[in-house]
């Protein structure tokens, strides 16, 4: 077999035009996603992750490993009490001790399993465990009885399947069914293996194990290669009817399979996988973000389906193509994930219709010589920045007509005083043409909210904070504080920056940058020296 998205029909492959599977998504975020360096999590984030993977879809939720900590307990016990839809999973390693506590903190779950695992490859089998093929087998067996006893649902997995001997695996996996597992997993605990390969040991089991339609089989693919999710794609057009994944590919080492990624890719390329899940993939989005302010790991920009890039364009070509019609550049809607829309991001690389489209949404009409004089004005600021904002466009057309935005508001002078348990004052003095005006604000969370609110009482422009962003633009003890600021005004956005070794005279500025756009444009549309179709 050469190329795995061929699908062979197999007992269990589906067959092009047939009934779609169904493939169960397994989320392991609050076990093997918690595990991720930095990742865990206290009692009450879990249950508000446990109820938005609910909220998400999931069909099986593993709320943790009860044994491993009085914590990891009682987290099982609530999630299991409180939450409802997914079934709620418990890890416990094939003894009679953890198989016993993980049934312990099931037991008030709606629907529950008990997930028992032991390694069975022979890397394994003789560093780890010092234990021969047979007395595996015979652990195993023990294991998957016990935890049957106390639960129907029973998943077992062969730790570092990928890397396990064939002929044991599948004896293995045929000795686990027999004692009552009804899903079994097939891990790649390691990363290490390939999507053909994957293919094929999926493959073999299905063939090989005589009892493998007595359970539903399972894959769990880490992403040590990058090839977590290519992996478990492979292992569903083998057959596999369950996949293990975590939001945001978080876990142990490079993560896990990523649960957006291997969802939206079924949901994409249905008509090649065949296969469609119970997940709410409007959710994505959110859960992802929920995740990110929890533990503190964020996504980067780039990331697949979930990233701050996923939907966004730069490249004028792609920008004239997605103005003409979204499919040219856009595979998936990013309504589907739960973005608001797909952004058109400006910068050096946009083109001209990207610009005069914008324009537009800004309410202007820019053609012939002022969308030219415009468009070189605005190649020669993206040089200088990263990204335009809609401020940033107004003013440059604002600048065609009328002149450069003008100094409106600056700022004289200003005190702060803060600490624990104190409320923040901020006393500010700003100059607006001849005469100056101050504030003492006593009001905020922080110093820099209160110099927020100060400058909005002084200048009488309200604002909403979308982005405050504050870096080192140079080195040392003393050095200076770039602050960015994005700011939604009347429907729409403009950017500041500010620049000083204190922080909050750094915001200050970035404020006022921002306040002297709006203020700007305002004054030039009231005075009429450009409307919207005059531009």
């Amino acid at each position: 077999m050469t190329n795995p998205t061929i699908i062979p029909e197999t007992q269990t492959a589906t067959k092009a035009n047939s009934t779609l599977r169904t493939i169960k998504i397994f989320d392991t975020t609050l076990r093997d996603g918690e595990q991720s360096p930095g990742g865990s999590m206290n009692l009450t984030e879990k249950l508000k992750v446990a109820q938005a993977l609910s909220d998400l879809g999931v069909d099986v939720m593993e709320a943790g490993f009860p044994i491993a900590s009085p914590g990891d307990f009682e987290a099982v016990r609530e999630i299991s009490a409180t939450i409802r839809g997914p079934i709620i999973c418990g890890l416990a390693r094939c003894n009679d001790g953890d198989i016993d506590r993980a049934w312990e903190a099931l037991q008030k779950a709606h629907q529950a399993r008990i997930h028992v695992f032991l390694a069975t490859s022979a890397i394994h089998r003789e560093f780890k465990l010092r234990m021969s093929q047979e007395e595996i087998i015979e652990r195993a067996v023990k294991g998957v009885q016990r935890a049957v006893s106390h639960c129907d649902d029973v998943e077992f997995s062969a730790e570092d399947a990928a890397r396990t001997e064939i002929d044991f695996l599948c004896r293995v996996v045929e000795a686990a069914i027999d004692a009552g597992a009804t899903t079994i997993n097939v891990p790649d605990t390691v990363g290490y293996t390939t999507p053909n390969e994957m293919y094929e040991r999926i493959l073999s089991l299905l063939n090989r194990v005589p009892n493998i339609d007595k359970a539903v089989l399972s894959c769990h693919c880490h992403d040590d290669l990058g090839l977590a999710v290519a992996n478990s794609l492979a292992a569903v057009q083998a057959g596999a009817g369950q996949i293990e994944c975590t939001i945001n590919g978080i876990g142990e080492r490079a993560g896990n399979c990523s649960l957006e990624e291997v969802v939206m890719a079924m949901r994409t390329r249905q008509e090649l996988f065949h296969t469609q899940t119970r997940i709410v993939t409007e959710r994505l989005v959110p859960v992802s973000r929920l995740l990110c302010k929890i533990t503190g790991l964020d996504v980067q920009r780039n990331k697949a389906i979930v990233g701050r890039n996923a939907f966004a364009h730069e490249s004028g070509i792609h920008q004239d193509g997605m103005l003409k019609d979204r499919s040219t550049y856009e595979i998936m809607r990013p309504e589907d994930v739960g973005f608001a829309k797909t952004d058109l991001v400006l910068g050096k690389h946009s083109g001209r219709a990207a610009l005069a489209d914008r324009a537009r949404e800004l309410g202007y009409q820019l053609t012939g010589e002022n969308l030219q004089t415009v468009f070189e004005q605005f190649k020669t600021l993206a040089d200088k920045k990263k990204e335009l904002y809609d401020g940033d466009i107004v003013a440059l057309i604002q600048q065609q007509i009328s002149g450069p935005t003008q100094r409106v508001w600056s700022l004289v002078s200003f005190s702060v005083s803060s600490g624990s348990g104190k409320t923040p004052t901020v006393d500010l003095t700003l100059q607006h043409g001849d005469e100056q005006f101050n504030e003492r604000v006593e009001q905020g969370d922080g110093p820099i909210d209160a110099a927020f609110w100060a400058v909005e009482k002084i200048t009488g422009i309200k604002v909403v904070c979308k982005d405050f962003r504050v870096r080192s633009a140079t080195i040392g003890r003393d050095a200076l504080g770039e602050v960015t600021v994005e700011v939604e005004h009347e429907g729409q956005l403009y950017r500041g920056m500010g620049t000083s070794t204190d922080t909050v005279e750094s915001t200050i500025q970035a404020m006022l940058n921002a306040v002297n756009r709006i203020v700007t444009e305002k004054t030039v549309r009231s005075q009429g020296r450009v409307t919207p179709q005059d531009a």
